[in-house]
């Protein structure tokens, strides 16, 4: 809808991940298929929220991960996530 969700970290995060698994479901797969996410937080502080609610969407192994702290995202936002999936033919 190119709206953001400026709410709190546990929206924003959500949404996050909501949106990347639609990607994913477009693509045909799902987060199993993910081998290596970023996330980018503005606060350092919010990690652990953010972790809790990032492992509520995986139900195997996790990816490889790394996740920094940044000075600045667009538009405002506290938390960007980027992953890396395979799509086996």
């Amino acid at each position: 809808t190119q709206q953001l969700i400026n709410g709190s970290i546990q929206e924003e995060t959500q949404q996050v991940m909501k949106n990347l698994q639609a990607i994913l479901w477009e693509a045909g797969i799902g987060f199993e298929q993910v081998v290596k996410t970023t996330i980018f937080l503005m606060d350092m502080q919010d990690f652990s929220v953010v972790n809790e609610i990032y492992a509520t969407f995986f139900s195997a192994q996790f990816p490889a991960r790394e996740t920094v702290q940044v000075a600045g995202l667009p538009r405002g936002v506290r938390v960007e996530i980027s992953m890396t999936a395979l799509i086996r033919s």
